[in-house]
């Protein structure tokens, strides 16, 4: 693993900490070794919740790292099965990812955050998108933002190149909640806490329905369920922690999940 990446197996939470002075920006060949630490976290059954955040409380990602570029880096280059990040791009990727947004998200750094499941930041966080003031655009956020926001909001934030709060993307809908300078980990924790009570084949069901029907209508998202087609959302089905859910609830007990 990268000396710039630090993961810890906090019992069945996987925290992952990027560690790259000045402002850990990510090259690459970090990007893929990012994209490992998911492959592990994902393919894992004893691990439920992935929190990733930035050592420190000034950068939690300064986005692409431009001294990769400089060397001659290109813009759609080998990021890993997982894309920029480890994430956002990985594959039956269904288990929750929390940001813990502990200081500057910038450019890319910013845009992984459009593809988690839930942000918490820090007091002292500041987002923006540079690239249209550096001769390019942002890909992942262009592609997301226009769908999230309303079209004027999201092209302030893609083409201006001003930087918002936490509390700015809070009241847009984009962080879940903004917590005092030097708690955004421990308050992903506490998240990733709740998360651990749920069954964890019905939060994969939950990821996987929400990716395979983001672009399909109503009507069709039900005629693509009852194909019978989506593995996780079937496995939650049939599973035994279905009935021991409804088993706990009728006894007046917490459900004892085993992921079958």
């Amino acid at each position: 693993m990268s000396e710039y990446l630090h993961a810890v197996r906090n019992g069945e939470i996987f925290e992952i900490t990027l560690d790259k002075p000045k402002g850990n920006a990510v090259s690459a060949a970090l990007s893929r070794e990012m994209g490992k630490l998911f492959v592990e976290f994902r393919d894992d059954p004893s691990l439920r919740v992935a929190i990733l955040t930035g050592a420190g409380d000034r950068f939690f990602c300064g986005g692409w790292d431009l001294n990769s570029v400089a060397e001659g880096e290109e813009y759609t280059g080998d990021f890993g099965e997982g894309g920029f990040g480890g994430f956002i791009e990985l594959p039956n990727l269904n288990k929750p990812v929390i940001c813990a947004v502990n200081g500057y998200a910038i450019g890319a750094g910013f845009e992984m955050l459009l593809r988690s499941d839930f942000v918490i930041a820090a007091e002292n966080a500041q987002f923006w998108l540079p690239e249209a003031q550096l001769g390019v655009a942002p890909d992942v956020a262009t592609f997301l933002l226009p769908k999230l926001l309303p079209r004027q909001k999201a092209f302030e934030i893609l083409m201006t190149g001003r930087r918002l709060s936490g509390q700015e993307l809070m009241d847009l809908g984009l962080v879940n909640a903004v917590v005092p300078q030097g708690e955004a980990v421990a308050a992903a924790r506490d998240l990733a806490q709740e998360l651990l009570k749920a069954a964890p084949l019905s939060l994969a069901a939950i990821k996987e329905a929400a990716e395979l029907t983001e672009g399909l209508t109503f009507a069709e998202s039900y005629a693509s369920l009852r194909s019978k087609e989506w593995p996780a959302f079937m496995a939650m089905l049939e599973s035994d922690d279905a009935n021991e859910g409804a088993r706990a609830f009728l006894e007046g007990r917490e459900p004892e999940w085993t992921g079958q």
